[in-house]
C-alpha cells in the first residue's frame, strides 16, 4: 500500500472512530435503518418524523451516544428516567442541530443550555415485544415521568404511498429531515434490516476531506470545492452547500464531513453532492 493511501486509511479510521472500520467495545448494539423502497407494505408500519438530533441511548443508569461515548447531561435531565434501556433523540428543534451539538459536546454541562433540550424517545432496546407494544410502553413511561424534557416521538399509520409522499413534502417544507417507518410487529433486533426504514427527499453520508481546490470567478481567492473520499474509497468533488465564510475557512484536510446527495452514478459517485456540515463524531 502506498504511504498516502495508508495514511489516509489510518486517518479515516481514526476520524470515523468505530465507523466504518472498527467497532468500539462500548458501542451499544442498536437497530439501524435501511433506505425506503417502493415495495414495502405500508399497512404494516408506523410512521414518525425523523428528528435532526443526536441519537442517544439510556443504559438504565447512563446516557451514551450511539458509539458508546458518555453524554455529560445535568443530573436533573436523567434523574427521572427508569432503570430500563431507552433509545431516542436529543433534540432542540428543526434546523437547530449545530446549537444542539455545542450543548451535547460540552464536558461541563451548561444547565441553562440543557433546559432547551428534549429527550425524544422512540424505542426500547432489548425488548422483544412487537414495536406497537413498545410504543405503548414508552407512552406510559413518559406519562409517569411527567417532565416536559422527556417525550415520546408520535407514531401514526399511513396506508398509501401518496399520503407518505405528501407527508414527506409537507415536513420538508417545514424544515423537517424526513420520516422513519417502524414495522408494527418487529421485536427489537440490533443491526440493519427492513423492519426500520428511513425515508428522506435526499440521502446523506460521510467523507474525509483530501484537499481544497481553488475557486474561480466570484469565488476567486476562496475554496472552490473539496476533494473528498468516502469510507469505501470513492473520490469526488463537492462544490456546493458552502457559505462564503466556509469557503474562506473550509474544513481542514482530514476532517470528516457530512454531505447530502440524490442517488449514485453508474460508477458509484454521489449525484448532486452538497456539503452539509462537519461530522459530529459522537
Amino acid at each position: 500500500m502506498k504511504k498516502h493511501s495508508l495514511a489516509l486509511a489510518l486517518g479515516v479510521s481514526l476520524a470515523f472512530g468505530h465507523y466504518p472500520f472498527t467497532a468500539s467495545a462500548l458501542e451499544p448494539k442498536l437497530m439501524l435503518a435501511s433506505d425506503y423502497h417502493a415495495q414495502i407494505d405500508l399497512s404494516q408500519y408506523l410512521v414518525s418524523e425523523k428528528l435532526d438530533g443526536v441519537r442517544a441511548y439510556w443504559t438504565g443508569s447512563q446516557l451514551l451516544t450511539r458509539s458508546g461515548k458518555p453524554i455529560q447531561a445535568p443530573h436533573w435531565f436523567t434523574a427521572e428516567l427508569p432503570a430500563l434501556e431507552l433509545e431516542g433523540e436529543l433534540w432542540i428543534g428543526r434546523g437547530q442541530f449545530e446549537s444542539l451539538l455545542s450543548v451535547v459536546r460540552d464536558q461541563t454541562p451548561d444547565d441553562q443550555q440543557w433546559r432547551q433540550v428534549q429527550f425524544q424517545l422512540f424505542d426500547m432496546p432489548g425488548v422483544m415485544q412487537p414495536f406497537w407494544q413498545r410504543y405503548e410502553r414508552l407512552q406510559a413511561i413518559v406519562k409517569g415521568i411527567g417532565q416536559p424534557h422527556v417525550q415520546v416521538i408520535a407514531q401514526r399509520l399511513i396506508t398509501s404511498k401518496q399520503e407518505l409522499q405528501s407527508t414527506l413534502e409537507q415536513l420538508s417544507r417545514s424544515g423537517g429531515e424526513g420520516l422513519m417507518l417502524h414495522h408494527k410487529d418487529n421485536p427489537y433486533l440490533p443491526g440493519r434490516s427492513g423492519n426500520l426504514i428511513k425515508y428522506k427527499s435526499y440521502s446523506d453520508a460521510e467523507a474525509v476531506v483530501l484537499s481544497h481546490l481553488p475557486g474561480k470567478g466570484k469565488y476567486n481567492g476562496m475554496m472552490g470545492s473539496l476533494l473528498v473520499e468516502t469510507p469505501d474509497g470513492i473520490k469526488f468533488r463537492i462544490g456546493t452547500g458552502f457559505s462564503d465564510a466556509e469557503r474562506l475557512s473550509p474544513p481542514e484536510v482530514g476532517t470528516v464531513i457530512t454531505f447530502r446527495y440524490n442517488g449514485l452514478t453508474e460508477r458509484g459517485i454521489p449525484r448532486f453532492a452538497r456539503y452539509m456540515r462537519p461530522h459530529p463524531m459522537l
